[in-house]
């Protein structure tokens, strides 16, 4: 707004700017020349009385040169039998001009080579003729002085008006700015900000109406929120009654079957309530370390791994790897991959976590030597799973920029690809 304000003004400054200073300087010229022709036209005048009061050639010889040393313009006095009195001036008696002065025309001309004044004098004797010459230097003498001033006057205005624009530029566009950094907040998760209702009448009208909208999403999600709740005791209840009735089933193998399948449901609807529950501003606009926190989650669940007797593999490596996702959604992930395996597998079945940085990624692979994937399971889920774990973990991870992908043929191999945050390195 600012930049399209100033290059506004720029331009309407300048077309009014140009259409003064373009006349300007063209007046300028013409009355210096004005006044060299004005001058010329005086000195010649004056000789042409001295011509006419005295008789003396030396007297006419030494006023002529007195007056040729007073002004900057050069005269000379083509007298009646030929001889010229003062400047010098090749060919005077052939001038078309002084030939036309002989016949009684005072001349008066102006050219890129000077100016001309040619005036006649008539004497007892016949006619003599008064040339006054005067040079373009002259002619345009203080004309540059003048257009550079004229020239610094307009240039000074202009960014004199440029300075003004940006400044109203900066009043206009100012209460602009706030409301888009209250907007960006907002996006960031941070709801409790609300935007100063000041301004123009247009961006107060703004302010207001993100305010109302930010309002409205607070309402929206406390609402929200409220129903998860109540939809957490809703379902808590019939799993509780349903696990109850499975353990009166008399068939051992049945009990077992049903038991398990209301774990799954119980632990996917656990995850679901507590992912709805969590408030928007822990998930978004945060960072954390994956190496931190990858090392932690391995370290919970190595006991589990060790009272199972299962073979636990862990290549983490050292150093910071920061990443663009909470560090609580981190653990819910890797608690998510982990848990799969302890779900799904067999006691014993060896366990591999990997997490490498590879170009601007960190990898993370949680990887098993399971039975893998049955021919009548749908892809992406393990048998009496239903891949509840991993679309959380995969909405994670798409989240933070990244990607989950999985493979069930040898056992479960779950990568998780999230981009590194590039921080910026301070400046000695």
């Amino acid at each position: 707004m600012r930049r399209r304000i100033s290059l506004l003004v720029a331009a309407t400054t300048s077309a009014v700017v140009l259409s003064f200073v373009v006349p300007l300087c063209l007046l300028v010229r013409t009355l210096a020349e004005d006044r060299a022709m004005a001058g010329a036209d005086q000195e010649a005048r004056n000789v042409a009385i001295l011509v006419s009061t005295f008789d003396n050639q030396d007297q006419l010889k030494d006023l002529v040169e007195v007056a040729n040393q007073a002004n900057p313009a050069r005269t000379s006095l083509l007298l009646e039998h030929g001889e010229v009195l003062g400047s010098t001036a090749p060919g005077m008696a052939t001038d078309p001009d002084v030939v036309a002065a002989r016949g009684g025309n005072a001349i008066a001309r102006r050219s890129s080579a000077g100016g001309k004044i040619v005036f006649p004098v008539v004497v007892a004797d016949g006619t003599e003729v008064v040339q006054t010459v005067i040079s373009p230097q002259e002619m345009h003498r203080g004309v540059a002085a003048a257009w550079t001033t004229i020239i610094g006057l307009g240039l000074g205005l202009m960014a004199l008006s440029l300075l003004i624009a940006d400044l109203l530029g900066r009043r206009i566009s100012r209460p602009v700015r706030d409301v888009a950094a209250v907007a960006h907040q907002l996006r960031a998760g941070d709801l409790s900000a609300r935007a100063a209702v000041a301004g123009p009448p247009e961006t107060t009208e703004l302010a207001v109406a993100l305010n109302g909208l930010a309002d409205r999403i607070k309402e929206l999600l406390a609402a929200e929120r409220a129903a998860v709740g109540d939809l957490s005791h809703r379902l808590r209840t019939p799993v509780t009654a349903l696990r109850l009735d499975a353990e009166s089933v008399t068939d051992k193998s049945l009990s077992d079957r049903l038991q398990e399948h209301i774990a799954v449901l119980q632990r996917d609807i656990d995850a679901i309530v507590n992912e709805a529950r969590r408030p928007v501003r822990e998930t978004m606009g945060s960072t954390c370390d994956a190496t931190e926190v990858v090392a932690e989650r391995v370290e919970f669940w190595r006991v589990l791994a060790e009272d199972q007797e299962r073979p636990l593999s862990v290549d983490i490596g050292r150093g910071a790897r920061l990443v663009s996702v909470s560090a609580a959604d981190l653990r819910d992930l890797v608690d998510v991959l982990i848990d799969n395996v302890f779900a799904h597998t067999a006691e014993g079945v060896p366990l591999l976590v990997c997490l490498k940085s590879v170009d601007a990624d960190a990898i993370l692979t949680v990887a098993d030597r399971g039975a893998g994937v049955a021919a009548s399971s749908p892809a992406g889920s393990r048998v009496g799973s239903t891949g509840l774990g991993l679309d959380i973990a995969r909405r994670t991870a798409r989240a933070a920029g990244g990607v989950l992908t999985s493979t069930f043929d040898e056992g479960t191999t779950v990568v998780v690809r999230l981009p590194l945050v590039v921080t910026e390195t301070p400046r000695a």
